[in-house]
C-alpha cells in the first residue's frame, strides 16, 4: 500500500501518518510544497522514534510523483466525492492520496480522477475530518480488504496468557 500527501501543511498530522504507515507497511509519498521542513520537532515527536522506519519519498510536485509512478492506480481521498471509501476494491499496491488540510485535492486534480475519488461520510456541513484519522479510516479498509496481508493479526498479553481460565 502506498499513502500519498500532496502538500501537507501540519507537521504532526504528517508524523502521525508516518508513525500509522511504518505500523502498517505502508509506503508514504510526499508531494511539495510541504508547510514544514522534514527535520521539524513536531514530525519527529509525533512519529516518535518510528520515523527513521519509514519508507518515505518526496517529490518535487504532483507531476514529478505521476512520472516517477507511471500506471500508479491512484485513488483520491475527498469530501467532494460522489462514492464512499468501502464502495470501491483497493489493490495491494494502490496509492490513496490526501491533500493538504486547508484545501484538499485542487478540483483540476479531482476531475481527472472521477471514477476512484472517494469520501468518508460525515453528518452536516463539518469541513472535514483531521488528515491523519482520515488516513487510518481509509488506509485500514484497503488493508482489511487486503487480508491484512503481512501484519501481525493476533496480540499477546504481558503478563498472562489468552489461554488462561478467569
Amino acid at each position: 500500500m502506498n499513502v500519498v500527501l500532496l502538500e501537507p501543511e501540519i507537521p504532526a498530522n504528517t508524523g502521525n501518518i508516518g508513525r500509522t504507515c511504518v505500523a502498517t507497511g505502508t509506503r508514504l509519498h510526499l508531494i511539495e510544497p510541504l508547510g514544514f521542513k522534514l527535520n521539524e520537532k513536531e514530525i519527529k515527536r509525533a512519529g516518535l522514534d518510528y520515523w527513521k522506519d519509514l519508507d518515505v519519498t518526496v517529490y518535487d510536485n504532483y507531476e514529478d510523483f505521476l512520472k516517477r509512478n507511471p500506471n500508479a492506480k491512484i485513488y483520491m481521498a475527498t469530501t467532494k466525492a460522489v462514492q464512499t471509501y468501502t464502495e470501491v476494491d483497493y489493490e495491494p499496491d494502490c496509492f490513496i492520496m490526501f491533500g493538504k488540510e486547508s484545501a484538499g485535492i485542487p478540483e483540476e486534480i479531482l476531475l481527472e480522477n472521477k471514477e476512484t475519488a472517494v469520501r468518508i461520510p460525515m453528518i452536516g456541513e463539518i469541513r472535514s475530518l483531521n488528515l491523519s484519522n482520515s488516513v487510518a479510516i481509509v488506509l485500514y479498509e484497503a488493508l482489511r480488504q487486503n487480508n491484512f496481508s503481512g501484519m501481525k493479526r493476533t496480540g499477546q498479553l504481558h503478563h498472562h496468557t489468552w489461554d488462561e481460565s478467569l
